[in-house]
């Protein structure tokens, strides 16, 4: 898993000193079982495990195979380095590394979400933050998934050498200088299982006309329900109750607008069947953590 590794050794491994307050950085190398070079990093310094005792931040990448189990040295060398007083950064899904070690129990933790189940299900003891960039809970921290361990990162530099150094070092990547850790990961937009029969009929119609009022009266009369029997089919066969659906469904068409048209944020209000702008904001930063016209700068085809 490359691309984690290498926003670490971009973000910590190369000299940016003139950025530091205090005229330092960080002194960068890579750990392997036995300190052997790394082939995907060849240039860079190589320490074995032992060393991560003495380091006063440990790096842990992505995982690439989830149900694989870490190596007990592995495992062995960062409670060690935990209980020595450093730092432990995990990146994605190298939470799953971190948590084997038992140094995310009782803690708040997040990675990327389509492994957030998984991480929830398999160490019960983790507090999992499926919906946030990053997690910092003090000696320990975790990232979502690809470019939010970037955040992580800048994170990192800001604790340690202050706003300036992090906005200068985001200013050289090209990078927002900052997205707090609270914001919440792009999740693609859920689908509905294959629903056949009348329900299935109803709410491609109900998709076909979010830009008007709809009861829950209507879209059971367009199954052939009662709305009773719609409520029970829709929670079994969609997961969801039909006001609950269809908000969703008006917030997804939010996003497709926002992505691929120049409508003005009360435009798609109206054809999402929103209402008003104010309306629109409410419920798109409630369900995504940031607003339309954030969304729209982010994924803007």
């Amino acid at each position: 898993m490359l691309y984690e590794t290498a926003i670490a050794a971009e973000i910590f491994g190369v000299d940016r000193s003139d950025l530091s307050r205090t005229g330092d950085w960080y002194r960068f190398a890579v750990c392997t079982a036995d300190g052997a070079p790394a082939r995907w990093l060849p240039d860079v310094p190589t320490r074995s495990f032992a060393a991560l005792a003495d380091a006063d931040l440990v790096v842990v990448p992505s995982a690439s195979d989830l149900d694989q189990e870490p190596r007990a040295d592995l495992l062995a060398a960062l409670r060690r380095a935990h209980h020595a007083g450093a730092r432990i950064a995990a990146l994605c899904t190298g939470a799953f590394v971190v948590a084997a070690a038992g140094l995310l129990d009782g803690r708040a933790a997040t990675t990327h979400w389509m492994h957030a189940d998984v991480l929830a299900t398999r160490y019960p003891r983790v507090d999992v933050r499926p919906d946030v960039l990053y997690v910092d809970d003090g000696p320990v921290l975790t990232s979502a998934g690809k470019t939010a361990a970037l955040d992580l990162c800048l994170h990192l530099v800001h604790r340690d050498h202050g706003a300036s150094a992090a906005n200068g070092l985001a200013r050289r990547l090209v990078v927002p200088a900052h997205r707090p850790g609270g914001q919440a990961q792009f999740i693609d937009p859920p689908h509905d299982p294959q629903v056949t029969d009348g329900l299935g009929a109803a709410l491609e119609w109900a998709r076909g006309h979010l830009d008007r009022p709809i009861t829950i009266r209507e879209l059971a009369d367009r199954a052939a329900l009662s709305t009773r029997q719609l409520a029970r089919r829709m929670r079994a066969e969609v997961g969801a109750a039909p006001l609950a659906w269809l908000q969703q469904q008006r917030i997804v068409r939010a996003q497709e607008l926002l992505e691929r048209t120049d409508a003005s944020i009360e435009q798609i209000a109206s054809r999402c069947g929103m209402g008003t702008a104010g309306t629109l904001r409410r419920h798109f930063s409630r369900v995504t953590g940031v607003s339309p016209t954030t969304y729209r700068t982010a994924f803007r085809n």
